[in-house]
């Protein structure tokens, strides 16, 4: 692709995208000013790595609750966990509340992505998002969806990870100097909704007769995926203590995995992996059954036992009214086990 095709491309999409963005709760329409830089930066954090139909119900709570980033920084950490649970990736949420502080304390977000990326949690990609998004300015704004469109747009095939660098210089090239943050919308959404990674729909495409994978006969094998390694699978238990209709409920240490969230006390499978702690209780426990859950780069079989006799846990802790249980924020992890219990009576 030549200079003058390259340049192409902004315009095409952005004409495309002023009649096909999706409506998206923390959007502005196409070519209006730009939204809440706070809306921008949430939804942004909410969606790394995860769908915009799960984070859409989150965003419109988190937003009913705390409606400008100073609320936020107000908010006690543990809240804001609970508000979280489910998610995933739960290292985000406690960055989300230090960020909302750190920008509390600044006065306003800083507006360039040097700036952006000086906040915790901040990556380069979400730096680049908000900066064009909500600041206008030029950035090279780069998720899973650019990063496909981008492969099969210039027949990049050299094998991911490698090819980024590749996909990052043909970005740089078509990111036009205004409306940054428009182009960027319109090429995730060009990605999300016609440029698929199931399906390349060519015939709807606005740039189709610009794209060097549909010339080539098969832009749907882009971009070129390095072989997965196989998940490791870990082991653990999780242990159900109950008293008078309400269960024991540990806080997690802040750091590790599920860090900061509540949760079942366990055999300390996350930071040994082997599941050979102790439980927290002496007495019999009886097994109740095993739930799976898969992390980024391992597989849990989590084995959930309770306590048959007295007595009260070693250790910090709280009983949770089980008729709460669901205000608890439990992970996912630990609301399975806890359905699981449920499940039996």
């Amino acid at each position: 692709m030549d200079n003058s095709q390259a340049g192409q491309i902004a315009p095409l999409l952005l004409d495309w995208y002023a009649g096909h963005a999706r409506r998206l709760p923390w959007r502005a329409p196409a070519a209006q000013p730009a939204p809440d830089p706070y809306r921008v930066w949430l939804s942004e954090v909410m969606l790394q790595q995860t769908t915009t139909a799960a984070v859409a119900p989150y965003f419109a709570r988190f937003t009913a609750k705390w409606p400008t980033v100073q609320a936020l920084a107000a908010a006690p950490e543990a809240e804001v966990m609970a508000e979280w649970a489910g998610l995933g990736y739960y290292s985000r949420a406690r960055n989300l509340v230090l960020a909302a502080r750190a920008v509390a304390e600044l006065g306003a977000f800083p507006d360039t992505e040097e700036g952006l990326r000086q906040l915790p949690g901040l990556g380069a990609y979400t730096a680049a998002a908000v900066a064009a998004i909500a600041f206008g300015r030029r950035a090279v704004v780069i998720d899973a969806n650019v990063e496909r469109v981008v492969a099969r747009l210039f027949a990049i095939a050299e094998p991911l990870p490698g090819g980024r660098k590749a996909i990052r210089a043909a970005t740089e090239a078509i990111t036009p100097d205004s409306r940054a943050g428009d182009f960027a919308q319109a090429m995730m959404d060009l990605g999300a909704t016609i440029c698929t990674a199931r399906q390349a729909r060519c015939l709807l495409c606005p740039v189709q007769t610009l794209c060097a994978g549909r010339a080539g006969g098969d832009p749907q094998r882009l971009p070129v995926k390095a072989a997965k390694k196989a998940r490791p699978s870990r082991r653990g238990t999780a242990f159900w203590v109950e008293r008078d209709a309400a269960v024991w409920l540990v806080t997690r240490p802040g750091k590790g995995m599920l860090g900061g969230m509540r949760g079942l006390p366990d055999d300390g499978w996350a930071a040994r992996g082997d599941g050979h702690g102790e439980p927290p209780l002496a007495g019999a426990w009886q097994p109740a059954g095993v739930v799976r859950h898969t992390f980024t780069h391992f597989d849990l079989e989590l084995a959930v036992a309770i306590h048959a006799g007295e007595g009260v846990p070693e250790g910090a802790g709280e009983w949770w009214p089980l008729d709460r249980l669901a205000e608890a924020g439990l992970p996912t992890l630990f609301a399975k086990a806890a359905a699981l219990i449920v499940a039996r009576r």
